[in-house]
């Protein structure tokens, strides 16, 4: 599986720019794809019925965190920052 740093993570984050939630499929984590896909556009056609053009920001902001989060996704069972993840600690 990818590693933050990896080509994965770039090409993940590049396809869930396009389309939210294929970075994590490409990723292969289907069930956080379908979650970010679902969360992003149901998200962004709430906010726009309630709040009407604002919620075109509320849409871009929950895009890019899906975007960032493809982007540093360290491997499955690991948080951002795992201080386990690329040996930065060696008895771990």
């Amino acid at each position: 599986m990818p590693q933050q740093g990896s080509a994965g993570n770039v090409v993940g984050a590049v396809a869930s720019f396009f389309i939210p939630g294929l970075g994590q499929l490409v990723q292969g984590r289907p069930a956080e794809a379908a979650m970010w896909f679902f969360t992003v556009i149901l998200g962004t056609v709430f906010a726009l019925v309630t709040v009407g053009l604002f919620g075109v920001l509320v849409g871009l902001g929950l895009h890019l965190y899906n975007v960032y989060e493809a982007a540093v996704w360290e491997g499955p069972g690991t948080l951002p920052g795992d201080p386990r993840v690329a040996g930065r600690l060696e008895d771990a």
